[in-house]
């Protein structure tokens, strides 16, 4: 069984005991999430599909905060002595999923 959820702007395809890195979620290492905006239910009973899936939800647990590698943005144009640098980290959450449950059932 697998969801696709919506969460930061974007889509992950998960299944039970996935670890995802997602955009910052409030809440501390151990503390349950639920996320409801689930697009894509894959299950026994067949696919569903649809905007926001009413009455599903995906369960996790988060694992750990914790900051992305540094990018480097790099801004130029020749022959004008015009160049910037700038460095940017991505704070991120690291989710362990738990369950995934569609409208009327539990997995």
């Amino acid at each position: 069984m697998y969801a696709v959820v919506r969460t930061g702007g974007k889509q992950y395809k998960v299944a039970v005991n996935d670890l995802i890195r997602v955009e910052t979620l409030p809440g501390e290492q151990g503390d349950a999430v639920a996320l409801q905006d689930v697009l894509l239910i894959d299950g026994e009973d067949g696919i569903k599909v649809g905007g926001a899936i009413a009455g599903a939800q995906v369960e996790g647990i988060i694992v750990r905060q914790m900051r992305e590698k540094k990018i480097l943005v790099f801004k130029k144009q020749r022959r004008k002595n015009y160049r910037r640098r700038q460095g940017h980290r991505q704070n991120l959450t690291e989710l362990k999923i738990t369950a995934i449950h569609s409208a009327g059932s539990a997995a």
